[in-house]
């Protein structure tokens, strides 16, 4: 068994793609439409298209909101990814305006930072040491 696709909820599928592709690199798997304005829309990381897709599925269930809230409420992360250097992948984004919550931060055999999707999550990247 595998992971095929894993999800977050964002509040704007447009405004995410912009954020997941131009911002944070991923490319666009799959985009099609669902009606009623809703898309299947997936991105994968460059290094790895056949991989794992992350769904940017819309947050239109009435149990999205406030589950979404309480993680960003109590800071934890919808999700994490992994890069090759957290220090350095958070200067790149910083310098992209990219909000963060958590700076860089040794946690025993990982590195990490947490920073805001801009689409209602708080996201992790971290490289393991």
């Amino acid at each position: 068994m595998r992971i095929y696709v894993t999800s977050v909820f964002v509040d704007d599928q447009e405004k995410a793609l912009r954020f997941y592709t131009e911002v944070l690199g991923f490319v666009t798997k799959h985009d099609v439409p669902l009606g009623g304005g809703a898309r299947w829309l997936t991105v994968v990381s460059p290094e790895a298209p056949d991989g794992t897709e992350l769904l940017l599925e819309p947050s239109g269930h009435r149990a999205v909101g406030p589950y979404k809230a309480a993680l960003v409420e109590d800071g934890i992360p919808a999700t994490s990814f992994a890069v090759d250097d957290v220090r350095a992948e958070y200067d790149r984004l910083r310098a992209l305006g990219v909000r963060f919550t958590q700076e860089p931060a040794d946690m025993g055999p990982v590195m990490t930072a947490v920073l805001d999707d801009t689409c209602g999550n708080l996201i992790q990247i971290m490289h393991t040491k």
